[in-house]
């Protein structure tokens, strides 16, 4: 290895950093999942309320993604990432204090506000501080220490509702965020982007228009798809989303400007990001309730018995990240959408009330094999994909897709369950689970047919016409033409 191509002691304060704030993000989209039932006995509530519980997370991490992006390009990555962790670490003792389920959503929905300033600054702070040669293998840790928090979520949130209570699922956050704060700030070089301008129409329209959509398709079950609050949501939120998209191709300084959709490959892996996150949340939010309302195992052992999905990316997402640099993105994350897609239609082939849990396991190893080979090339693909000033804004949108596909999984996959099934019996939980998991591949599949649209290989782009600012003098990295 050259000596320019090894890790410095900045980038590796960086990658330990943003690694761990990405855990305390990553797990609370999961850590959830498995205590819901404990929670649904504690606090009451019916259905749309778990999907709350789960989605006032998602959704305000969606619809502010791009806007917490835009506030570190501006006022400074290293700050506004350190104000997210506080807002994060915040909210989570507040949920954690929660007495009742509608103070519990809406402390789930602060935690979002913190998480979606932080999670796409850490992945541009970890871009910026390492070399391009490079970067391949550290996104393939940092993509590895998500996917240890999507392996702990339903095992950690499992354990610690058995055995102590459902609110230190919540409460794990508080001293790993106290001390981050002071690390990040004395580790973390403070860094924004050149020419960067807060883009406050462009944000009122698609925070609207994302909220209006997963709205009306949360309520949907509760109200009836032809009722006035859910046909108001979806059809006034996708009129602001239409007009957030016309935004980015006429302004002056969008906060996502259209011309990045340009790329084929910037759009394949958003595209395919949405579907892909739509197909395994939805899919991970009905499974971790079966494995206890009918499997009927205990919080802790639904938890272990998810781990051959959720952990596989320990082992397997370093490896991809390596395989990304040597043979390019495209292969590695294409194969690993196919996987998941099998392993989610493996399950709603097998899937019964007395089904074993042998018989699951070939279907939650490929689920776990397809997503660890996902994650971290679609992170360098995605990097690959735009110019160093454009990079704050490709990480906001491709974070917001994804969470947006998230709600999007949950709130679609729930809607199909409840119109086929719900939880009065064993049988009837199956019946609403099988044709939920059947969509969940299907999305699954359409994204690795549009991550062939990803190019075989990456250029270098030219150098952007602006120069960048003193505080921050990015490097060349690839670009897909």
């Amino acid at each position: 290895m050259n000596q320019q191509d090894r890790l410095s002691r900045p980038a590796v304060w960086a990658l330990v950093l943003t690694g761990a704030a990405s855990f305390m993000a990553a797990l609370d989209n999961l850590v959830v999942t498995t205590a819901l039932p404990a929670i649904r006995a504690d606090l009451g509530g019916k259905l749309e309320d778990l999907e709350w519980t789960v989605n006032a997370y998602t959704l305000t991490f969606a619809v502010l993604l791009m806007f917490g992006s835009a506030l570190g390009d501006r006022f400074g990555r290293r700050r506004l990432f350190i104000a997210g962790l506080a807002v994060f670490t915040t909210a989570s003792a507040a949920a954690a204090l929660s007495p009742g389920i509608g103070q519990l959503i809406a402390a789930r929905a602060v935690q979002g506000v913190g998480a979606a300033v932080m999670m796409p600054l850490s992945l541009t702070l970890l871009t910026t501080a390492v070399p391009a040669t490079r970067r391949g293998m550290a996104l393939g840790i940092y993509g590895a220490v998500s996917g240890l928090a999507v392996a702990s979520g339903p095992l950690i949130g499992g354990s610690l509702t058995e055995h102590i209570s459902w609110q230190w699922i919540f409460w794990l956050n508080v001293p790993i965020g106290l001390a981050l704060i002071p690390l990040a700030r004395l580790r973390l070089a403070e860094s924004t982007a050149p020419n960067s301008r807060l883009d406050i129409p462009g944000t009122l329209l698609i925070s609207g228009g994302l909220f209006g959509v997963v709205y009306g398709l949360v309520n949907a079950n509760a109200h009836g798809w032809t009722s006035a609050p859910v046909l108001t949501g979806l059809i006034a939120g996708s009129a602001l989303i239409g007009g957030f998209v016309h935004h980015g191709f006429n302004s002056a300084n969008p906060m996502l400007p259209m011309r990045l959709f340009r790329s084929r490959g910037f759009f394949g892996i958003n595209l395919a990001s949405l579907l892909m996150y739509l197909g395994m949340f939805g899919s991970i939010f009905l499974l971790s309730q079966f494995l206890q309302g009918v499997a009927g195992y205990s919080p802790t052992e639904a938890g272990l018995r998810m781990l051959p999905w959720t952990g596989m990316a320990m082992i397997v997402a370093p490896i991809a990240g390596i395989l990304s640099d040597r043979i390019g993105g495209r292969p590695v994350v294409v194969a690993g959408l196919a996987l998941q897609a099998l392993g989610l239609g493996w399950f709603a082939v097998v899937l019964a009330p007395d089904v074993s849990y042998v018989t699951q396991l070939p279907a939650l190893i490929l689920s776990g094999i397809g997503m660890s080979l996902y994650f971290a090339p679609a992170n360098n693909v995605l990097m690959s994909t735009v110019a160093p000033a454009d990079q704050g804004k490709a990480s906001g949108t491709n974070n917001a897709l994804r969470e947006v596909g998230g709600a999007l999984g949950v709130a679609v996959l729930a809607s199909v369950f409840s119109a086929r099934g719900g939880y009065e019996t064993p049988q009837a939980f199956t019946d609403g689970t099988v044709p939920a998991l059947w969509i969940g591949a299907a999305a699954v599949a359409l994204a690795a047919a549009l991550a062939l649209l990803l190019p075989r290989r990456t250029t270098t782009p030219p150098t952007p016409a602006a120069p960048p600012t003193p505080t921050e003098t990015p490097a060349k990295i690839p670009t897909t033409r």
